[in-house]
């Protein structure tokens, strides 16, 4: 990645709202009447325990689960579940937590493929594809991988190669489904540095569903905790991340403080032998 770069300055950002979300898997509901909006120029990050309904909820805000209820706005006049999948696509773009390895293709093939929605029905023209490809590759620090073969690729590599296709996309929301996973921690850390940037600079809508509660308290504006399928709380990462709602929640003790050296939120979560002090209390 390289910084500084910034993002195509021919973005913008949409509102993305969901109400009434309920989602039921085999005839048993696993997300229960959910709330969330997505505002230009912020990230919001979805937080919660496995199997809390976090990336069913994302799924569903980008039309990939089916509900069974919902209702879907964009920009609160457009009714985003009446548009067509290439329309939608213009507009929201998401990146899963798991996605096939390719085979034959090279890196600049696979971030093409994010161009779709602009070439439309018959593929066509597309005038600004190769800049927002190149801008793409660029960002996720993929360039010197553009003609090698996508299957020969670590894990983390062909991550990064999987967000270059949703920013080549040039949507106005992104959503991200455990970005992260397979990342080193230079990656991570300069992923979530590029999702803010994004949000910052060119005003995206950007939800990110996140298992680390520290990198959604540095990197995110409002935080969405959920538990069994139900939103618990949704707020500022001060007000949602309460060492007495956390412990509640994962049902583990939390302890919430702020990093001196940051000034963001720090979350600790503590076992039986976490603390040398608290060891030696119980075998004195």
């Amino acid at each position: 990645m390289i910084p500084g770069e910034k993002a195509s300055s021919g973005l913008r950002g949409h509102e993305l709202a969901a109400t009434g979300v309920t989602v039921a898997y085999d005839g048993t509901d696993v997300v229960h009447d959910a709330e969330l909006t997505l505002r230009p120029g912020q990230v919001t990050a979805l937080v919660g325990p496995n199997g809390s309904g976090k990336s069913t909820l994302l799924r569903t805000v980008a039309r990939l689960q089916r509900p069974r209820h919902a209702a879907l706005t964009l920009d609160a006049a457009t009714d985003a579940l009446a548009l067509g999948p290439r329309e939608f696509a213009r507009h929201v773009a998401l990146l899963l937590q798991t996605r096939p390895t390719p085979s034959g293709l090279s890196v600049r093939d696979v971030v093409e493929f994010g161009r779709y929605p602009h070439r439309g029905r018959w593929g066509g023209t597309d005038p600004g594809g190769r800049a927002a490809v190149d801008r793409a590759l660029a960002l996720t620090g993929v360039t010197d991988l553009a003609d090698r073969g996508a299957e020969h690729l670590s894990g983390g590599q062909l991550q990064r190669v999987w967000l270059a296709g949703c920013l080549a996309q040039e949507t106005g929301v992104l959503l991200l489904d455990e970005p992260t996973t397979y990342l080193d921690l230079r990656y991570q850390v300069e992923l979530l540095d590029l999702v803010r940037d994004l949000a910052d600079d060119q005003g995206i809508a950007v939800g990110v569903v996140l298992h680390d509660l520290d990198q959604a308290a540095a990197v995110a504006d409002r935080i969405v905790l959920l538990a069994d399928g139900r939103v618990v709380a949704e707020g500022a990462p001060e007000d949602v991340l309460t060492p007495e709602r956390l412990t509640d929640v994962y049902g583990i003790r939390i302890e919430v403080d702020t990093d001196p050296l940051t000034g963001r939120l720090r979350t600790r979560a503590l076992g039986r032998h976490h603390t040398r002090s608290e060891r030696l209390s119980t075998t004195s």
